[in-house]
């Protein structure tokens, strides 16, 4: 299986909880595929259809001991709404008032993305992109330090770890946080967007420490033959798709 590579580096990022208006906006731990979706069309330069692309990713970013990788910056909002009456001394009318709201926004410092794509032709894309790289927030900047092709392998055995796993592993994973995320915007119906469960792998989990049951059919790992060894076992990728009815997609109201 012949992938795309690029690693993506950047100062900070922030993966915002849709549902989190005011007050304060914690972060996803990992980038939600609806994020990873917006950062492939950004290095496109158009919005692409998002069936049959499958990718995989491996992010990390640094940790400390006092804030545990996270802390904190001071936002604003401006709520704008129309206004009457007119501006004093100029006698012009008034056009929009509105106020000031802070808010605290959750961060992750340093943080680095591997991604796989099943786009190889994209190369080229990746090392021009039409658009400023970010990931997450638009003033998040990142660069490439990497883009290149590489052909993954398929064995019996591999280790996982800072990824994203179906849902359907939540029971076989010893260890994982389950999250629901933002899968997909419909930007052809007024960003509709679509929701799904996934687990995410934060630790090192070893495929021979997976749990196994007796209906269950032996499964083989697509790994990246250039990643490191531990074990006698490379890193382990799982793919995921941005449309389709796989079970763990949930529609919210």
């Amino acid at each position: 299986m012949r992938v795309l590579k690029v690693v993506a580096e950047g100062v900070t990022t922030s993966f915002r909880y849709p549902h989190f208006m005011q007050g304060i906006h914690p972060t996803f731990e990992m980038p939600p595929p609806a994020t990873i979706y917006g950062h492939i069309c950004s290095a496109l330069g158009e919005w692409v259809e998002p069936e049959g692309i499958q990718f995989a990713y491996h992010f990390t970013y640094q940790k400390t001991v006092t804030t545990g990788g996270f802390f904190e910056d001071l936002e604003h909002v401006y709520v704008l709404s129309a206004a009457s009456g007119k501006l004093p001394d100029t006698g012009l009318p008034k056009v929009l008032e509105g106020n000031v709201n802070p808010f605290k926004r959750a961060m992750l410092f340093q943080p680095r993305l591997i991604l796989y794509l099943n786009r190889p032709e994209w190369e080229p894309a990746f090392r021009s992109p039409c658009y400023a790289v970010v990931l997450g927030r638009s003033q998040d900047l990142f660069t490439y330090t990497h883009i290149g092709v590489v052909e993954l392998e398929q064995a019996d055995e591999a280790y996982f770890e800072h990824t994203l796993a179906p849902y359907r592993l939540a029971v076989q994973v010893a260890r994982g946080v389950v999250v629901l995320m933002p899968r997909y915007l419909d930007y052809a119906n007024r960003r509709a967007p679509s929701f799904a469960r996934y687990v995410m792998i934060r630790d090192r989990v070893y495929t021979d420490e997976f749990f196994h049951y007796s209906n269950q059919s032996p499964e083989r790992y697509w790994i990246d033959p250039t990643s490191l060894e531990i074990k006698g076992m490379r890193l382990g990728l799982l793919f995921h798709t941005f449309t389709g009815n796989e079970n763990e997609t949930v529609r919210l109201a």
